[in-house]
Parts: C-alpha cells; structure tokens; sequence
C-alpha cells in the first residue's frame, strides 16, 4: 500500500478557513433531487431551501453538501445540464445570503466542479466516483485548488447494486485510494478526504464488514467521511422504514466515530453533533 503517512492530517483549508479534525465535524446533507433515497422532491423550491441551511447550521453543521444528482442505487440519469440546472438557483443563494458558510458539492462532474467553485464559492467538491465518471476531474480539483473527498464506488448508480462481489473488501478498497492517491500526489492536490463508500457497490453484509474494520483507513493519514444516514444496511437490516432509521444511523455515526471518522455526512444534523459532543467528553 503506498501514501502511507506517519500522522492522521487533522485539518484542510477551506477558501482560506482552516476546517479542524481535532473535534469530528457534521457535514449536512441538501438534496435538491426529485428522486433522493430519502428526501428527494423536499427541497423544491428556494424558500425551503434556504430553510433547510439555515435549521443546519443552527443545529451546528459545520458544512453542507449540496447534490443534484440522486446517487441512489438504479437512480436515473440526467444530463449535466439537467443537473446544473438544478444547481444553480441554491449557488446563486448561497453566495448571496451564505458567503460565510463552509459548502460542497456533490458532483462527479468537473465542468460543474469548476462553475461551483470559480462561480460560486463553492469551497469542497464531493465526488462519489473518485474521478472515474470524469476523466477530467482529478486535473479540474488541482487547478481549482480546493479540498477534495474521494468516494469507493463499485461501478455506477445505475448497475452497483447488482450482486456486487470482493475477494478482500477491505485490501480492494484501500487498493482503490492508493491508486487514485498516487495521481492526486502528482498532481499535487493538498486537501483530500476519503470516504470509504457505504451502501456504493456494496451488500448490506459487506456495509458491516466495512464498519467493524473501519479503522484500516486510518493508514492513509488522511480524515476520512462516513455517510451512513437512513441508508438500507439499517432499515432493511432492522426490517423497518427509512423513516424510523435515524436510532441505527446514531448507532453507527457513534462506532464510526470512535473508529476514525473525521466528518459525518447526514440528513439529521443535530442528532450527530450532540453524539460527537457527547463522546467529546468522554475523550
């Protein structure tokens, strides 16, 4: 495994803010998609848009990750006019009502990648395919200068859940990030963030395996994100709804925490951070 480092980097620097790992951050999810796993077609307009950031950062958000494109499994998929379409009116309140806020975007588009962050700010690009829906994109992330999470995926939304197999999920996926670490180095790309990819290409037995070996990623040295909320390795698992699902995504944001995790990405804000308070003083 190469891009091993000695100690775990505990900060990135965000449009000249320095973003602190000391304290595990919580990172809000906005989706403004029609067909979102969870909340899709809940943000429809920017009135509740602007709602939605403002309960966020209230609850104590320390970034919000703006997506236009449902990465659900068999998802459809849109054009990347389609998805800046969708985009742009958010960017344009943001940047207008918001300057001050730390934001991502989750995208696997450069184009878009660097309208967001050129045009609008944008401070973090999330990208669910780690470069491989865009060929462009690790290049677009060294010019634009800006942090950069990286995301394990089998194959795509359309086909990751179709009976996907490993020989060794845990040696696969560390492979996968030393790859893609190795050209983001030469590239010299500062600030990354792995994101081990929970429920991308991965059976819900898989899902649990990735979470009680979850402290192998610390070997990259790197902050790593977890995005586990409301997802199917807990409501299928318990037999229950997306709904009544925010106990088990408590549950394992807790174990993900004390095994590592840096950021949580979630649809429950304040859930989160009062667990991260909570273990804070335990610590």
């Amino acid at each position: 495994m190469t891009n091993v480092f000695s100690t775990k980097k505990k900060s990135i620097n965000c449009k000249g803010k320095l973003l602190d790992f000391k304290i595990p951050k919580v990172m809000g999810i906005l989706n403004i998609t029609p067909d979102s796993f969870y909340d899709g077609g809940v943000y429809n307009n920017l009135e509740k848009i602007e709602n939605r950031i403002i309960q966020m950062i209230s609850e104590g958000a320390s970034i919000i990750d703006i997506g236009a494109y449902s990465s659900r499994p068999g998802a459809k998929q849109i054009s990347e006019k389609e998805e800046l379409s969708r985009l742009l009116p958010t960017f344009e309140l943001i940047s207008k009502k918001f300057e001050n806020i730390i934001f991502s975007v989750d995208t696997f588009r450069s184009e878009i990648a660097k309208i967001a962050v050129k045009d609008y700010g944008i401070s973090i690009i999330n990208d669910i395919s780690a470069g491989n829906l865009d060929e462009n994109m690790f290049e677009t992330v060294a010019d634009l200068n800006v942090p950069y999470i990286m995301m394990h995926m089998k194959g795509n939304p359309e086909n990751m859940q179709q009976k996907p197999v490993y020989d060794d999920l845990i040696k696969e996926i560390s492979n996968y990030f030393s790859e893609k670490l190795e050209i983001l180095n030469k590239l010299a790309v500062k600030d990354i963030i792995i994101d081990p990819g929970f429920g991308f290409g991965k059976t819900i037995e898989h899902n649990f395996k990735l979470m009680s070996e979850f402290q192998n990623f610390e070997v990259f040295g790197l902050p790593i994100l977890v995005g586990i909320s409301r997802k199917s390795m807990i409501y299928k698992y318990l037999g229950i709804e997306q709904s009544e699902a925010l106990n088990g995504t408590t549950v394992l944001n807790t174990v993900a925490i004390q095994k590592g995790a840096d950021i949580l990405r979630v649809h429950d804000v304040k859930e989160a951070v009062e667990s991260i308070r909570i273990l804070s003083a335990l610590n």
